[in-house]
């Protein structure tokens, strides 16, 4: 099979794909830009299609100039298997809330893409691209309780990390659940307090730089790791910062801009924690150029 040949294959598949999925596409989109909790998946798609194309730029998956080394059985096997759980998602699940179906259909769709990859263009294409083909995993959204589960454990640790910040700089604090109570201040950290989506942003950003600049698997888990907890502190730092500036210097900050639009202030100082660990792990590697360093992330 031609080059030619297999992209028009793994174009048709795509536009099926496309087709059968749609409902599913659009709710998840619908739901990205609606919902906090899965703002993220609106990067994911460009994403994983940047780095791919980077694979083909730098010459490192040769996948396209030759013939596929593997029975395309496997191929088979995922897209049959994506289009029967896709079947019963849509159609087998009628009990079931819609969130599940969504996020079952999504997963069914990623699992087409990448069993066409499989399929037209062998396992040398898969491997040399295996992390942003696993990356569109991150289009699921996971469903509701789910969400509900992790913006309570965020509203919980983030009180705890403010509470500490405070202790460190000599305000007296208390906690209950997640309130605080400080001089002149109760504060609750309600839901829409617990930066679930720069937490989000921030694992997503972490996972390209690791792919991207370190060669080792277990720095690349060491520091995708880090910027959970970093996500964490990062939220306790901007309750401190606000009650500090809404208690001590005009109460406004309490319910200011610095409240509501300043999460990309803290947001940026996570990035920057991150980007320093990952220039402390580089150094912990053996010094190669930076192609070489992209292309060791791709295998």
């Amino acid at each position: 099979m031609t080059t030619r040949t297999r992209v028009i294959a793994f174009s048709f598949l795509c536009a099926v794909s496309i087709m059968f999925w749609r409902n599913s596409l659009t709710n998840t989109l619908e739901l990205a830009l609606s919902n906090d909790a899965y703002t993220h998946i609106l990067l994911i798609l460009p994403l994983s299609a940047a780095l791919i194309y980077q694979d083909l730029k730098y010459g490192y998956s040769k996948a396209l100039r030759v013939a596929p080394r593997v029975s395309p059985r496997i191929g088979v096997l995922l897209l049959a298997l994506a289009l029967l759980i896709g079947c019963y998602a849509r159609w087998g699940m009628v009990a079931v809330p819609d969130d599940v179906r969504l996020s079952l259909g999504m997963i069914s769709l990623v699992n087409w893409w990448i069993g066409s990859v499989l399929l037209c263009f062998g396992s040398d294409a898969f491997r040399s691209s295996l992390f942003p083909l696993c990356f569109l995993f991150w289009m699921v959204p996971v469903p509701a309780f789910v969400v509900k589960e992790l913006v309570q454990f965020l509203q919980y640790q983030s009180a705890f990390a403010a509470r500490i910040l405070f202790q460190v700089i000599g305000v007296p604090v208390s906690q209950d659940g997640i309130m605080l109570a400080v001089p002149d201040a109760n504060i609750e950290i309600a839901s829409e307090c617990s930066s679930i989506r720069s937490s989000l942003m921030l694992v997503v950003t972490t996972m390209v730089l690791a792919h991207l600049f370190l060669r080792s698997w277990w720095r690349k888990g060491l520091l995708v790791t880090a910027s959970i907890p970093l996500s964490v502190a990062k939220n306790g730092l901007r309750i401190v910062t606000i009650v500090e500036l809404g208690t001590k210097i005009d109460p406004g900050f309490l319910d200011g801009k610095l409240h509501h639009n300043g999460g990309i202030i803290f947001f940026g100082i996570s990035v920057l924690a991150i980007v320093t660990m990952l220039r402390i792990l580089r150094r912990t590697e053996f010094r190669m150029p930076l192609t070489h360093v992209l292309e060791s992330g791709q295998k």
